[in-house]
């Protein structure tokens, strides 16, 4: 594996390798603190970010590396209108490894064509997300204890969210998951990623607008915020931003083992009082982003 494009880009056994070794990195941190000594990880961020570009730097450091780069398109070269290929093809000449976020989709699979340094992307538009990924199914693994039949529910921006369609993409090669969408109808998920990865694995799934009607049968709950971002003109975002809003009252109606989980940053799709619940796991699922990164450096850089 040369590259991280793309969550497909990995095999079901690569998946378990990477999650196994987040899992010893938990339980020995200091056999790992000078893994990637003299090694430098660049941060190509030209879109905002602030826990996939922490955690990066987080997961480099953590490991004896440094770290350089820039957080916002307008502090590089793009502004001069350079190209992301030649940034790129000049970072590969200072780094070991790139982690690139970009607002344009496919922007990493034309850095990978460039670069002569492992390329990772940590988010292509409304594209894919592959790191995200990776953090919430070690979440699921570290929480449930398995990948395998589960009943997922999808909450909110189903349209629009990269990181649904990186987790549907990857849960659909594993056997006994449920899928449940919940979603506003102008935000459900694309039909493109419905037959890709539901409809073409045999998947069960059920499509809703209501939280509130399925929230008893689900193992996992997944919350998405409405993304201001993606919305081509004010009034829709504002018509939807608070179509789902889980508090005590819904989570009263939760199986007492269901995990709530959410790529962060929340807005108000999830209320400040189900923090305290245990069940609660997006702070921690924040963490484990850091793990499972510094397993992925560590493989792509093939240190042992």
């Amino acid at each position: 594996m040369q590259n991280l494009i793309d969550i497909m880009d990995l095999s079901i056994g690569e998946i378990d390798e990477l999650i196994a070794k987040a899992k010893d990195i938990i339980a020995h941190p200091d056999v790992y603190r000078d893994k990637c000594r003299y090694k430098k990880l660049a941060t190509l961020f030209f879109e905002p970010s602030t826990r996939t570009r922490l955690s990066f730097e987080a997961a480099m450091m953590e490991l004896g590396g440094n770290v350089l780069g820039f957080s916002d398109a307008g502090s590089s070269s793009a502004t001069k209108g350079e190209s992301v290929s030649d940034t790129v093809a000049v970072v590969s000449g200072y780094a070991d490894i790139i982690a690139m976020r970009h607002p344009k989709e496919g922007a990493p699979v034309v850095a990978a064509m460039k670069s002569d340094i492992p390329i990772i992307n940590a988010g292509d538009g409304g594209h894919n997300h592959p790191t995200q990924t990776l953090t919430d199914l070690l979440t699921i693994k570290m929480e449930k204890g398995r990948l395998d039949n589960l009943t997922v529910g999808l909450c909110g921006d189903l349209k629009f969210g990269r990181t649904v369609h990186s987790l549907v993409a990857a849960l659909s090669r594993y056997t006994g998951i449920k899928f449940v969408l919940i979603s506003p109808q102008e935000l459900k998920l694309p039909s493109y990623v419905k037959e890709s990865y539901i409809k073409k694995n045999g998947i069960e799934y059920e499509q809703t607008t209501s939280l509130e009607d399925v929230i008893d049968q689900l193992d996992i709950v997944y919350m998405t915020r409405v993304q201001r971002e993606r919305f081509f003109n004010e009034e829709d975002y504002l018509r939807l931003k608070d179509s789902y809003i889980l508090d005590a009252g819904k989570m009263s109606k939760a199986k007492d083992d269901m995990i709530v989980m959410h790529p962060l940053p929340r807005v108000n799709e999830i209320a400040v009082e189900v923090d305290s619940d245990p069940r609660a796991c997006y702070f921690k699922q924040a963490k484990y982003g850091k793990y499972i990164r510094m397993a992925l450096i560590l493989k792509l850089l093939e240190v042992e």
